[in-house]
């Protein structure tokens, strides 16, 4: 008997694991624990924005009924003068920029309305969860490319060899969460060439693309060759610590944007009407807020990343994002899963396993089955005291 392809989806979405962050975060409360696992900050954002939002809501200029599907018209022309500055990327506002509701939305709308069953996928792993429940729903192929530490580069050899007859898409991720990496110029290049070379759309996720530490972030649609095959995806809540908010966008050619607007419009429809003057006015009214929240962040990493190592926990460099990995191998522990839901109890503390971030391999190996995601975005005295708990804790299995 024929099985539509709706029910497949739908077993497919059913076969997969609750989101790891949302049961982490259900872990922290329900013990006390301090929760390093989800990646929210613990302070707000501009004073002025915040404003801007409040009088939307219920000022004299209300903005409470539906926007329009595509996002309000200052949103999308502050979202286009922003690559410009910031890039050099000149967008038409009206073709080229649409607003979603966050980055997570943009991530399913740019997957639902570009990739057909069977199309492979190059995904660098390990890869934020709703890439993996996206491609599922949509019936495509992920070839991963694996970033591995200690330093979690983009293997180049790997790379060409992910790219098959069937392959029609590149999704990446930089600044990469969760390993805090930020791709080269040659890591970068070796993706634009080819992407040329194999015809390739590129659906680029910038969500932290303000947040690093030494090592700038270089959007792939600003490379030779792909500005016309590269959907950019982002959003405020991250760079101007609203993550609540959840308003984001998708920018790129027209074709690549109507093909994402098309699915959006059966998801959400339409995103926060409120929010959005707000958006619109951090984009230009604060532009130096990101830089600021970014050095800021810098000493926190740190903070952490030091106080990690002093408790005999190798913890490796994140040069952008909120997040830092350690391996818990040294401490005698072979499955970080396993840590993760002992260590609230055990310490007070909450981080999240990576090998949820990665596949299975046939032979049953996970890469990331050893490594845990902490969030830094905590201000110093949590971070403070989410170490000492650990160095109160015996950590070793």
């Amino acid at each position: 008997m024929p099985v539509s392809l709706g029910t497949v989806t739908a077993s497919r979405l059913r076969d997969l694991p609750p989101t790891i962050f949302g049961q982490m975060s259900a872990l922290a409360a329900r013990t006390g624990a301090i929760n390093l696992g989800q990646g929210f900050p613990d302070v707000d954002g501009p004073a002025s924005v915040l404003a801007v939002a409040a009088e939307a809501v219920a000022g004299e200029q209300r903005a409470n009924q539906y926007a329009p599907g595509i996002g309000i018209a200052p949103l999308r022309e502050a979202i286009a003068r922003h690559q410009e500055r910031h890039y050099g990327l000149m967008l038409d506002p009206d073709t080229e920029v649409i607003a979603t509701t966050g980055c997570t939305e943009a991530i399913a709308a740019a997957l639902l309305g570009l990739v057909e069953p069977g199309d492979e996928v190059v995904v660098l792993e390990p890869y934020y969860d709703s890439y993996v429940a996206m491609l599922e729903v949509c019936g495509g192929i992920r070839r991963p490319v694996t970033l591995r530490a200690p330093d979690f580069r983009v293997d180049l050899d790997e790379l060409r060899a992910a790219v098959g007859p069937r392959t029609r898409f590149v999704l990446l991720n930089t600044p990469h969460n969760p390993t805090g990496s930020v791709l080269n110029h040659q890591e970068l290049s070796a993706i634009a060439e080819l992407a040329v070379e194999h015809d390739l759309t590129v659906i680029s996720d910038e969500v932290y693309e303000h947040l690093t530490f030494g090592r700038a972030h270089v959007p792939i649609a600003t490379l030779p060759g792909m500005r016309e095959r590269t959907l950019t995806l982002s959003s405020v809540g991250k760079s101007y610590s609203v993550t609540g908010w959840k308003i984001g966008w998708a920018t790129g050619p027209a074709h690549l944007v109507e093909a994402a607007l098309a699915a959006k419009q059966w998801l959400s429809y339409t995103s926060g009407s409120p929010l959005q003057p707000a958006v619109a006015y951090a984009l230009d009214h604060e532009p130096a807020f990101p830089a600021e929240l970014a050095r800021d962040l810098a000493v926190r990493r740190t903070r952490l990343v030091d106080g990690l190592r002093a408790l005999g926990l190798p913890t490796y460099d994140s040069d952008g994002t909120y997040f830092a990995m350690s391996d818990v191998g040294a401490l005698g522990w072979r499955d970080g899963l396993e840590f993760c839901l002992d260590l609230p109890e055990r310490a007070g503390v909450v981080a999240i396993p990576a090998q949820v971030f990665h596949d299975r391999r046939p032979d049953g190996v996970n890469p990331g089955a050893q490594l845990v995601r902490w969030a830094f975005c905590k201000s110093a005295d949590v971070l403070d005291d989410a170490l000492a708990r650990l160095a109160a804790a015996r950590l070793e299995r």
